[in-house]
């Protein structure tokens, strides 16, 4: 049974860039309301950020030392990945590779699919610290 859990967030690991405008978007909502609505999606043997770069990097921007995650077995068959750009190829392998590397994918370039997801969890930044 996945839950969610609050980890140092320098364990995690990028695949893809954040697109400064979403990123300062992000920063500015999670900043207002004090909380982070959803966790960020990890690969539970990689660490890598599948889904949630985002959210990471505004509470890293935040000077917040955790970040609230739900992990999933990658491997699963069905979760899913394609590309949010038309005529793109995307394959885990892709991501994995990208995320133990450090060679970072362009902003939004994976699209998860990943069934069963917990939505609205509203985590207060005062557990992040």
């Amino acid at each position: 049974m996945n839950k969610i859990s609050i980890i140092q967030n320098s364990v995690l690991k990028q695949h893809e860039r954040v697109d400064p405008k979403h990123l300062q978007k992000v920063y500015l909502g999670i900043k207002k309301s004090g909380f982070v609505r959803d966790p960020i999606i990890v690969g539970e043997n990689t660490n890598i950020i599948l889904d949630g770069h985002h959210r990471y990097k505004a509470l890293v921007k935040l000077g917040l030392t955790k970040a609230p995650v739900y992990f999933i077995n990658y491997k699963d068959k069905s979760i899913r990945v394609k590309s949010w750009r038309e005529g793109e190829k995307v394959t885990k392998h892709n991501v994995i590779i990208a995320g133990l590397t450090g060679q970072l994918m362009p902003s939004k370039t994976s699209r998860h699919i990943i069934p069963a997801l917990p939505t609205n969890s509203n985590i207060l930044l005062t557990s992040l610290l």
